[in-house]
């Protein structure tokens, strides 16, 4: 195989993600931000929400300025950071979380700048060790991706996701299949997390249809705006799952016991 530089393609040894997708039923990848609402949350949430049959689990890394969250994902970001979430913290609360959530793909969600701060190397790292198997870094530029970044991913076999908008050119979306051993991020519509529902007709329609026709060789989930099982299903008509954030942090707010209102959570989108 020839990837798109013209190079032999590094194939990586099976993990976690793809092991998911060997299932043969529609994947939820949930979404909750590390130390929120307390710092001491983190681990008991990520043990909840795989026990209740969540298939994917992203840890958001808070941080201050971020680019793709809507407002209730940036007001926890916020609480956690307050409550001395860093992500130095977040490695060490992860350390043993292998023992007791051995299967289900954990990925990291967050932004570039506290990646270099960490150190990206260090970051893939301590996030390899810790258990973790993929990143989501929205403001990661594909070329510096593959110029700086790819083979200290690879290193570590951490396998990064990028995004896909309706916007998204059909040559860029054919560079990310290629540079992708995850699963492909679709965007369902304009805007940040949490700012809509998915719909079943008209732009969106047309959009995962050209998706679709693309024949793309990674598998897709479906992202913002998916907030309930109705709308967890309307999604999971075009691609091989949906990833819900905003909707579980909404639930996290103000619970007296947020590990189980996490699982409660997931039971009432996957029953």
């Amino acid at each position: 195989m020839r990837d798109i530089l013209g190079m032999t393609a590094h194939i990586q040894p099976m993990n976690r993600i793809q092991q998911a997708f060997q299932q043969d039923k529609k994947l939820l990848n949930i979404y909750f931000t590390a130390g929120y609402p307390r710092l001491d949350d983190t681990v008991p949430i990520l043990r909840a929400l795989a026990e209740a049959g969540a298939d994917l689990i992203e840890i958001g890394m808070p941080f201050s300025d971020p680019l793709a969250d809507g407002p209730v994902i940036q007001a926890s970001s916020t609480v956690a950071l307050h409550n001395g979430m860093n992500m130095r913290v977040l490695f060490g609360q992860l350390t043993d979380i292998r023992a007791t959530v051995p299967d289900t793909p954990i990925l990291l969600m967050g932004y570039l700048n506290p990646v270099m701060q960490f150190g990206v190397e260090n970051f893939c790292r301590e996030a390899a060790a810790a258990g973790v198997d993929g990143v989501i870094l929205p403001d990661l530029p594909l070329d510096d991706y593959v110029a700086e970044y790819q083979d200290i991913f690879r290193r570590h076999n951490l396998r990064p996701v990028f995004l896909i908008t309706p916007q998204t050119a059909p040559e860029r979306i054919r560079r990310i299949d290629e540079l992708t051993e995850s699963f492909l991020y679709l965007v369902s519509g304009p805007g940040t997390t949490g700012s809509g529902a998915v719909q079943a007709e008209g732009v969106q329609d047309a959009y995962f249809q050209r998706i679709e026709a693309m024949k793309l060789r990674n598998p897709r989930l479906v992202g913002f705006g998916i907030s309930d099982k109705k709308s967890f299903d309307n999604a999971c008509q075009y691609a091989e799952g949906a990833i819900i954030g905003s909707a579980l942090i909404r639930t996290l707010e103000g619970a007296e016991d947020a590990p189980a209102a996490a699982a409660s959570f997931v039971s009432s989108v996957i029953k």
